[in-house]
Formats: C-alpha cells, structure tokens, sequence
C-alpha cells in the first residue's frame, strides 16, 4: 500500500492559493503533502517564493489527518539551530504530522548570504555537521560546536515527545548511498526506472532505513497540446541535473541555459499526458518500485483541475492508503 501526497509548489503558486490547493488536496483523497522550502523559483514564469516554514504552520492547522514535509538546506541560508528550533515547535504542534527532508542545498537559493558557494564535498560535510547538531538538540542537548558551522550553547525548550524524522534527499547512488549512513528515510524525483531502482537499491543496501519517498513531475490537460505547452512552460529550466541544477544562482540564467529545450526533453523529466489512466500506470510502476510515499507535483500553476480530476478518476485506481504516524526510527 502507498501513499500518495499533492507537492505544494511554492515556486509556482501563491501562499494562499497554494494553502486553498492543499485542503482540496485533502478532500478529494490525497493523504499526504510537501513541499520544499526556495528562495527563488526555477525561472521567472514561476513568478513565486512564500516562505515555507510559515505556510506550513498554516497547511497543517488548515487539514485534518496529511502529514506534511519540506525539503531544506541548512548550514548556509539557515543555522541549523534555527532549523532544529523550527522542526521541534511543528513537531510539538502536530505530532507524528511532520518529517523534513535535508539537503546540501543549490545556490540559487543559498547565495543571499553572499558568504560564497562551497564545494559539493564541503556541502555536504557542512550538511553532516547540521544533521548532527539538528538531531541533539531534538534530544534536549545543549550544544556547542565548532567546525563548518559555529553553535554557541544551543538548548531546545520546546521540543516534540516524538522526534520527526530527517529524511536525506538524493538525486544519484551515491548520494544515496552516503545519505544512509545517516537519514531516517529517503527522498528523490523521478527519472527512468532503472535510475530510481539503482537509487532504492543503493539506500537500502548501504542500511538505509524508513520510508522512502518520491516527488513526480507531472503535467495532465484534457488538451494534450496544453499539456505539452504546460510542461514546456512552466519546467523546462529543471531538466538540468547536477552540478547545473546546484551551481545556477538566478532564475535568470536558468531561463537563459533554458531558452532552447525542446517539449521533447521535457517530457523526459515531467509524465506528460492528457491520459488520467496513463497517469495512474506511471504512479503504479513507480510504486511496484518500492516507493512508500509518491508526491504528484502537478507543473502548472492552475491546481484545481489537476487535483479534482486525480482525485476522482486517478486515485481511485491506486492503492492509496494513509500514513503511519511520522516518528524518526533511528535518533542516531
């Protein structure tokens, strides 16, 4: 059984818009969400950047039962205590409703700092250092630690029963790989079948544990022209992998690298079809991949055609169950 959640696309959709998106969400049977927490959009036809941290406090008091997470990067943009502080509070207020998923980080959103752009080994020892400071103080520890990162005395005073799980996010085997040395669970986007098996596969035989977790791209239109054109429009500046994808700093220069990708790349990186069972073929085939959890991002910025239509004639297909509670299985 799967779950399967609406992705909450703050680079496309307006906050409010975007909090209205995910109680339809709710009511038409999605029993998941997420989102993940940019400074910038991909491009400037996305045209949005709320604030995820207090969109989230909202969606969640605005629905029932969904569980909610964000992917975000911390050691640049935020301190890790702050992080640490903002996971305790959503975790205290909606128990067993939250996990966030962290990573290195793009500098897109990371170089408002102005501190400089690290290297990928240096992101990623710097993201190791705010896993463990982030998780200690989720203990109730008072930490002080110097390295990549600076924390002078840091104590949690208000913190969950439970402690949500810090989900690793990983696009390749090996950042999969490294990322079970120390996640409770995984999460990556989709791509072609063999690429996410060598992905699963790479997590769980380096002891990867928890739910693993997919976000899909996808683009659905009655019109299949309009879906096509949708697709084109709105995401064919995230087509580019690594060290592309990380290393662009504006929306700008992902439209300008992104001026002369074709509707046929995109479709390659985003499930584009006017077909709802089409739609429900992909989701079950990634699901028989081993995916606990598929996140649908719909990449228009119109949600409310996409969300009735999968909820009536696409979920229904599916083996759409809802989640255990979200409590980290291993605090290491």
């Amino acid at each position: 059984m799967t779950v399967y959640g609406f992705h909450a696309s703050h680079e496309q959709v307006p906050p409010a818009e975007l909090l209205a998106a995910a109680v339809r969400a709710e009511e038409a049977g999605f029993t998941a969400a997420m989102c993940s927490d940019h400074f910038s959009p991909w491009s400037e036809r996305q045209g949005q950047s709320g604030f995820a941290w207090s969109w989230l406090g909202s969606a969640l008091q605005a629905t029932d039962q969904v569980p909610f997470g964000v992917v975000n990067a911390p050691g640049q943009r935020y301190h890790p205590a702050i992080i640490a502080q903002a996971i305790g509070s959503l975790g205290a207020m909606y128990p067993g409703r939250f996990w966030a998923a962290l990573g290195s980080g793009e500098a897109s959103n990371e170089h408002i700092t102005g501190g400089g752009w690290p290297r990928k080994d240096v992101r990623n020892a710097r993201l190791l250092e705010c896993v463990d400071i982030i998780r200690a103080l989720l203990r109730g520890e008072e930490v002080s630690h110097d390295g990549l990162v600076t924390v002078d005395r840091a104590r949690l005073w208000t913190r969950p029963e439970a402690v949500p799980p810090l989900v690793g996010a990983a696009c390749s085997e090996a950042t999969a790989r490294w990322c079970a040395q120390w996640a409770d669970g995984l999460i990556t986007v989709n791509a072609p079948h063999e690429t996410l098996r060598r992905i699963v596969d790479a997590y769980r035989s380096a002891g990867g544990v928890g739910r693993l977790h997919l976000q899909a791209h996808l683009s659905w239109d009655p019109d299949p022209d309009a879906a096509r054109a949708l697709a084109h429009d709105q995401w064919r500046t995230n087509v580019h992998g690594p060290p592309v994808s990380w290393d662009l700093d504006s929306a700008e220069l992902f439209d300008s690298v992104s001026e002369h990708v074709s509707p046929e790349r995109v479709a390659e990186a985003v499930n584009v079809s006017a077909d709802l069972a089409q739609h429900a073929a992909w989701l079950q085939e990634y699901a028989d991949l081993g995916f606990d959890a598929i996140m649908l991002h719909h990449v228009g910025r119109e949600q409310s055609a996409f969300i009735d239509a999968f909820g009536e004639q696409v979920l229904p297909q599916l083996a759409v169950t809802r989640p255990e509670p979200y409590v980290a299985e291993n605090v290491r």
